[in-house]
């Protein structure tokens, strides 16, 4: 005797059949919304490296979204009868699940981290400085985006819904099944072997996906005395490649105006002799003022570029916006130097000590001679930026900047001259074209990154974090130079090294 299925369990099978469908074509719009998270990060360089991505791409994506759909969609086929309830709650929770995947993307490629517990401090102030600037017809905007969005995934689910008796005629569940259950095993194990063997091509990819848990294998070998588990972890924490060849400089045009009849004298201390008398003068202090070079060549390229020395041997064949830009629209510039300049690129703006002509003058000056070129005069002349503090101990290089300028900071280093100066010259163009540094006249971060030889340096919060590139750290107090026991904020660390590294070809 043949038993016809009952309306309910036919009822049930086909919601069953159309969730499978919506979830499979909301797995492929998560997978292409990822893509944002690996086109923002560095490409892996090896094949082995680029499989991994790719496996680890279709399949933590794929994983991810299914996952969803069996936590809060596949309960509802089984308990709610209603079909057209059943669609509109998966239409939404589909729209808010890829809506925040969306978000997460976004944030990813402008601070290098997710969201998360650990990164709300760090989101919130982002958060604050974007809202800041919308008004209602950006909030209006954003909320009309959602509903388009929505009304995009009610529509999808109605169209599966009317084709679901012609689309479970195609075999592709166990194809499809197979595709992403092999991305997903084969990705954690060739993680497994990476993460032992700590594979950089492979490990620098264990932050690129939100709610990314790759497999290791640092338990088991560390039960049998086969690794190191807390030295293991710090060196996989924080490795980074120092080496960086091929940069882009700067990163967009730098179009904007120059006020040439101004006058701004900049004048950077290379040596760590004190110096007296520069509170006679009138001028802001920033107290706080860091300088990491680890060499005068690197002083004078970081202080002319705005960027960190890591980039130096790259830079020898540009010239520095700071100096181009104002020559460019017909404003006299000079450095003063008694040293040789790091690149011949800098032999033309080379001019004596004593040439006082209008415009932008720039002096690398020992303390000796700087007492002797701050005269009344050169204050009358224009504006005045001093930057004191470096030092061969660049571990130790803290000073402070002097300034007639209206700055607005309480922490500074020597990446942001650049900015400043051709800020306070009239330039309003974005400083992250050209510089890692901040415009001092309007600062929007409370923390800076810079390298000193092969070591990236963060400070924050009275606290100077330096990273080198086999992963060991080590946390010291900027107020004292004694070593911290704080914990590392990792998420901070890694918008650090992300915002250091976005002149790199790689990213």
């Amino acid at each position: 005797m043949i038993l016809a299925e009952s309306p309910r369990r036919q009822r049930v099978t086909k919601l069953v059949n159309w969730g499978h469908w919506f979830a499979l074509a909301n797995i492929a719009i998560a997978i292409i919304i990822a893509s944002v998270f690996v086109f923002s990060s560095p490409l892996p360089g090896t094949f082995i490296g680029s499989v991994y991505l790719f496996a680890n791409w279709f399949g933590h994506i794929g994983f991810m979204t299914f996952f969803g759909f069996v936590i809060f969609v596949l309960p509802l086929c089984y308990l709610v009868s209603n079909a057209n309830v059943i669609k509109a709650s998966a239409s939404a929770i589909a729209a808010i699940g890829l809506a925040l995947l969306a978000f997460d993307a976004l944030l990813y490629n402008r601070t290098g981290f997710h969201i998360s517990g650990n990164s709300a401090d760090l989101l919130r102030t982002e958060a604050q400085t974007q809202a800041s600037h919308f008004g209602w017809q950006e909030w209006g905007f954003l909320l009309m985006l959602f509903v388009v969005w929505l009304g995009f995934q009610l529509i999808l689910a109605n169209a599966i819904w009317q084709r679901i008796e012609r689309l479970v005629h195609y075999k592709i569940g166990i194809p499809v099944t197979s595709f992403f259950v092999v991305c997903f095993v084969s990705s954690h194990a060739v993680h497994v072997w990476a993460d032992a063997q700590l594979y950089q091509p492979i490990i620098k990819q264990d932050n690129m996906f939100p709610l990314s848990y790759p497999a290791t294998a640092k338990t088991t070998m560390s039960r049998y005395g086969l690794l190191d588990l807390q030295a293991y972890e710090e060196r996989k924490q924080l490795q980074f490649d120092p080496d960086i060849h091929n940069i882009t400089y700067p990163t967009e045009p730098v179009y904007c105006s120059i006020d040439s009849s101004r006058n701004l004298t900049v004048i950077v201390q290379t040596d760590s002799q004190p110096l007296a008398g520069l509170d006679t003068f009138a001028m802001q202090k920033v107290e706080n003022y860091f300088t990491t070079a680890s060499s005068l060549d690197a002083l004078i390229m970081t202080s002319l570029f705005g960027v960190p020395e890591i980039y130096q041997e790259s830079l020898e064949g540009k010239k520095p916006v700071l100096l181009a830009l104002p020559v460019g629209l017909g404003m006299p510039v000079s450095i003063h130097i008694d040293d040789t300049l790091p690149t011949q690129f800098l032999d033309n703006y080379r001019q004596p000590l004593s040439n006082e002509h209008d415009g932008l003058h720039i002096a690398f000056l020992p303390a000796a001679k700087m007492q002797s070129y701050l005269e009344p005069s050169l204050f009358e002349r224009g504006d005045v930026i001093i930057a004191t503090g470096y030092s061969a101990d660049s571990a130790n290089a803290k000073g402070t900047l002097y300034t007639t300028l209206d700055v607005n900071t309480t922490i500074a280093s020597t990446e942001d001259l650049a900015p400043t100066i051709l800020n306070a010259l009239g330039c309003q163009a974005p400083a992250n074209f050209y510089s890692t540094g901040q415009n001092l006249l309007d600062a929007k971060r409370n923390w800076l990154v810079s390298t000193s030889g092969e070591r990236i340096v963060v400070v924050h919060n009275l606290q100077r974090t330096e990273v080198l590139s086999n992963g060991s750290y080590e946390i010291t107090n900027t107020t004292d130079n004694k070593r911290s026991n704080d914990t590392l904020n990792v998420d901070l660390l890694s918008q650090a090294i992300k915002h250091l590294t976005r002149f790199s070809q790689q990213n």
